[in-house]
């Protein structure tokens, strides 16, 4: 189980409410009142947690798991050890995800990761023009700035900072020594701590005697649900605006020039960048290390392998990969060829002969 000093568990739960609360079935003959404590890794379970199964690579830990209960494919049900309850979904690890949740709640809020301080904190700077919902917690060393308006329930951690003018939805959760500047952020909005959202983007007109900083005079427009990992930064538009779409996930280390556009529920991977005005549609998925070029759209659905330099326009629903990056097909074609190149033999002077 998960350490109690960290992560507050609202277990028990039944199986029959975690069953309802992740759309599994139970497995004929499975008390639907038995309880469970709270959630674990296979090799971790003990007869009173519940645990998951996915990969087909973990079938072997599977058969010998001491967990009470189990999430599972029904293709896998036959491979389990006597006596465990199983709850039957075709996408275990999304009902473990909803499983996991049930039993730690505040974890997806951010709400359980600092410390028991006052809602807000005598040690926070506060402007007097500034406007807080009910319930927001405000910690030690933050500064909110004039105008600024926080919505009910959000948590505002240790030495952030939020500029004048900058409004942030409900239930958000702005971790410590996160900056915010020119900016409005929704509803529901996780950013970890160091996020550095709203500072100028990278716009300069080159040239001799010198090259002249362009004013950058835009916003950052972040929507409901959106999550941002930690020390990753946003620029703020140059005149249009940066925005990042409803239910979008980005990683640690990701930087966001001026002027882009995030659609909904894309998936970004530690130490990508964009660089400004590049647009993605919906859904988008650019794993690690990806660099998009500027100017250019990667449209609905579209992959990026990890370290692909992105200079084209990407189509609908295409996996594409590579320096720079093509279909995945023919990227892969490439490999194959260049790994044969190098393992040929090397001539010799008869050859050459």
């Amino acid at each position: 189980m998960a350490d109690e000093r960290f992560f507050a568990n609202c277990g028990p739960c039944t199986l029959g409410d975690i069953a309802a609360r992740v759309g599994a079935e139970l497995a004929p003959g499975v008390d639907k009142t038995r309880q469970v404590d709270g959630v674990a890794t296979l090799d971790a379970a003990g007869p009173s947690d519940l645990s998951f199964l996915d990969n087909p690579k973990y079938v072997a830990a599977f058969e010998t798991t001491s967990a009470g209960a189990c999430i599972v494919h029904p293709r896998f049900a036959d491979r389990a050890p006597s006596g465990m309850a199983l709850l039957l979904s075709a996408q275990p690890y999304k009902a473990y995800a909803l499983a996991a949740q049930l039993f730690h709640p505040e974890t997806i809020k951010g709400g359980d990761t600092y410390g028991e301080y006052a809602r807000i904190d005598p040690r926070a700077a506060i402007h007097p023009t500034a406007k807080l919902g009910a319930n927001v917690t405000v910690e030690p060393g933050v500064t909110i700035g004039a105008l600024v308006e926080i919505g009910q329930g959000t948590v505002v951690g240790a030495n952030a900072s939020i500029g004048k003018g900058c409004t942030i939805g409900r239930d958000c959760f702005v971790g410590p020594n996160v900056t915010i500047s020119h900016s409005h952020i929704g509803d529901r909005v996780l950013l970890h701590p160091g996020v550095c959202i709203g500072q100028d983007g990278f716009g300069f007109a080159m040239g001799l005697p010198r090259h002249e900083k362009v004013p950058q005079l835009g916003r950052v427009i972040i929507q409901d649900d959106v999550e941002i990992g930690a020390n990753s930064t946003v620029d703020r538009g140059a005149g249009p605006d940066t925005v990042i779409g409803e239910g979008s996930k980005i990683d640690n280390l990701v930087q966001i020039g001026h002027n882009v556009e995030i659609g909904r529920h894309c998936i970004i991977a530690a130490q990508t960048g964009l660089a400004g005005s590049a647009k993605l549609e919906d859904f988008v998925v650019l794993a690690a290390q990806v660099g998009v070029t500027g100017h250019l759209t990667i449209h609905t659905g579209a992959q990026i392998a990890a370290r692909g330099a992105v200079v084209h326009d990407v189509p609908a629903g295409q996996q594409y990969g590579g320096v720079p990056a093509k279909p995945m097909a023919e990227w892969r074609r490439e490999v194959v060829e260049l790994r044969k190149l190098g393992r040929r033999p090397k001539p010799t002077k008869s050859d050459e002969k």
